[in-house]
């Protein structure tokens, strides 16, 4: 399982941190693919697990609702202001609700597992687009939050199988630790640091830098724990095998998911 494992991160790693260098469409367009296999493995855990979801509109307003994110904060935007975000989340909900009217059966769970789903991940993964979109340091900081989730999850797993006998989450995760939560939080403090001074000491004080690791430690473990809630749900132990030794795309950009919005809008709002 370990060589699995090494291989897939010595061909993906690269391939990531060169993407995110050319940024711009070619970002865009890996972004909202990640997005879409996720939204697959979500509705494929929900079947596994005996629940339904709307499985068109749940790709089709995926893809909008990713697109409405990142047109939003693009200068090529039709409107002005956060029109498009908000057209989405009102398309989101007429959509959902329209196509229940016309199904064999009605299911309100079905309604709000789809719904809950598409604000889940594509609403919120499609702020490492705009994360990128930061000027002028947007492709550092991009760097920054990728390193500092993978150095945190190493920490996280290592002290927890070291030393963890203290249960996080019993429930949700049965072998994480708060030995594992703790030097995962601080070695992502100690890595956003390390990266400030290596690429962001001219743009990102070292208090920005501190907060900043402190929302990944904090809400980075949260997020994944938030998958693992759907996961174990439904009975599930991958999203998918799609990546050998990693299980799903899900189960590699989870962490992502409630930190990049919070990120975003923490950077914005101090700048």
């Amino acid at each position: 399982m370990l060589l699995p494992r090494i291989i897939t991160a010595l061909i993906g790693i690269p391939v990531i941190l060169g993407i995110v260098h050319t940024g711009s469409l070619p970002y865009a367009l890996f972004i909202t693919l990640i997005i879409m296999f996720s939204a697959y493995e979500y509705h494929l855990i929900l079947k596994l697990g005996g629940k339904q979801v709307q499985r068109v509109p749940l790709y089709i307003f995926s893809v909008l609702m990713t697109a409405a994110i990142i047109l939003d904060r693009s200068p090529l935007r039709p409107v002005e202001g956060d029109n498009l975000a908000s057209l989405a989340i009102i398309s989101v909900l007429l959509g959902c609700m329209c196509w229940e009217m016309f199904s064999k059966t009605l299911s309100l769970e079905r309604i709000a597992l789809t719904v809950f789903g598409i604000f889940f991940i594509p609403w919120t993964l499609a702020h490492m687009v705009l994360i990128r979109d930061i000027r002028p340091d947007g492709e550092f900081i991009v760097y920054t939050v990728l390193v500092t989730v993978w150095i945190m999850d190493t920490a996280a797993y290592a002290a927890g199988r070291s030393w963890g006998k203290t249960k996080l989450a019993e429930l949700v995760s049965p072998k994480k630790t708060w030995e594992g939560a703790v030097a995962g939080f601080a070695a992502a403090v100690v890595t956003v640091l390390i990266m400030r001074k290596l690429f962001l000491s001219d743009t990102m004080t070292n208090a920005t830098a501190m907060t900043t690791g402190f929302l990944i430690g904090v809400i980075g473990q949260v997020s994944d724990l938030a998958e693992s809630v759907i996961k174990r749900t439904a009975g599930v132990k991958d999203s998918s095998n799609l990546l050998p030794g990693h299980g799903g795309v899900l189960d590699r950009f989870d962490s992502y998911l409630l930190l990049a919005p919070a990120l975003y809008y923490f950077l914005i709002l101090i700048r």
